[in-house]
């Protein structure tokens, strides 16, 4: 994803979405998420995994600079 893509993401975003977004699988976010190892904040809602999008911002922009 590019920049402008996560930055034009809402407030909360997929577990998916975040995935895609650092190149991991499905399986493997859902896993870190549940092991509370996901890179990002993780806000579980009921069986509903949503991911802050300005950490995930954060994350992409330290990793781009890196």
């Amino acid at each position: 994803m590019t920049h402008e893509e996560l930055a034009a993401l809402p407030t909360t975003t997929t577990i998916e979405t975040a995935a895609r977004a650092l190149g991991l699988g499905r399986t493997r976010a859902y896993q870190l998420a549940r092991e509370d190892l996901f890179p990002c904040k993780v806000i579980r809602i009921g069986t509903t995994y949503r991911v802050v999008t300005a950490d995930l911002l954060r994350l992409m922009s330290s990793n781009s600079s890196a």
